[in-house]
């Protein structure tokens, strides 16, 4: 999809979600076997039952929720010892925490970068766009190493996660930290996502010039379909954002 080189030519940023929008979770046995090989050793439990599982399951739904209506992110300790496990010592929990909540993650899969998501950012980069990501995350360790594994680092100026500002999205919070570390008006920002409610409802808050959404090809997600905000631009492919943004033109000096 292409827009008016007027919408564009003042965008000096462009910042990104990352679950969902730069990378995804797959099924990967191995990944999986080890998640689940760790919690227990965390936990100190040879075994656990299916109706064990379950219970933590609905525990990180009741928090996820709670979360989500509030607008705010627990620490790691908070989110295991006073919602999934309170009826274990904190003292046990809290140095572990961090690495349950990976754990607990990757019990689902490994996380892949998107399709076409390394040569979109090579290309953005080139010309000229300063780049960050503002992503809703319990763990704090999760988006740092994939980035790291994916060598993405050196890409992005900035990464705000909700696990270090405690706010979440839609909240405008995160948006507002990433402008702030980039001493950059939100007039000359895009943000991309893939959730309306959370990432263009967010950066519409923080005043964000242009708002887009990475969609499925076979349309909005079912839980997306009712909202009134829409973003200025929708795309089915990371690499679309090269129509879209054309090569920067640097700004002359004043004499």
């Amino acid at each position: 999809m292409t827009i008016p080189i007027q919408e564009t030519c003042n965008i000096e940023a462009i910042l990104f979600d990352m679950n969902g929008t730069l990378r995804t979770r797959e099924p990967h046995e191995p990944t999986q076997r080890a998640a689940v090989k760790r919690m227990l050793e965390l936990l100190g439990k040879d075994a656990a039952s299916d109706a064990y599982w379950d219970e933590l399951n609905r525990r990180f739904k009741a928090y996820g929720q709670w979360a989500q209506e509030n607008l705010l992110q627990l620490s790691e300790e908070e989110i295991w010892t006073h919602w999934i496990l309170p009826d274990v010592p904190a003292q046990l929990i809290e140095p572990v925490a961090a690495e349950l909540t990976l754990a607990w993650s990757e019990r689902k899969g490994r996380m892949v970068p998107k399709a076409g998501a390394e040569e979109t950012l090579v290309e953005l980069k080139r010309r000229g766009y300063r780049l960050g990501v503002i992503s809703n995350s319990m763990s704090s360790v999760d988006i740092p190493r994939s980035l790291a594994a994916y060598g993405w680092k050196e890409y992005f100026e900035v990464v705000v996660l909700s696990s270090a500002i405690k706010y979440r999205k839609p909240a405008p919070e995160p948006f507002l930290e990433a402008l702030r570390a980039l001493k950059i008006e939100p007039s000359h920002c895009a943000y991309l996502g893939n959730r309306i409610s959370k990432d263009m409802v967010g950066c519409k808050r923080a005043g964000f010039a242009l708002g887009l959404i990475l969609e499925p090809n076979n349309g909005p997600r079912e839980d997306e379909q009712d909202q009134t905000m829409q973003p200025e631009v929708v795309i089915h492919s990371l690499s679309e954002l090269l129509d879209i943004f054309p090569m920067r033109i640097p700004l002359r000096p004043k004499d």
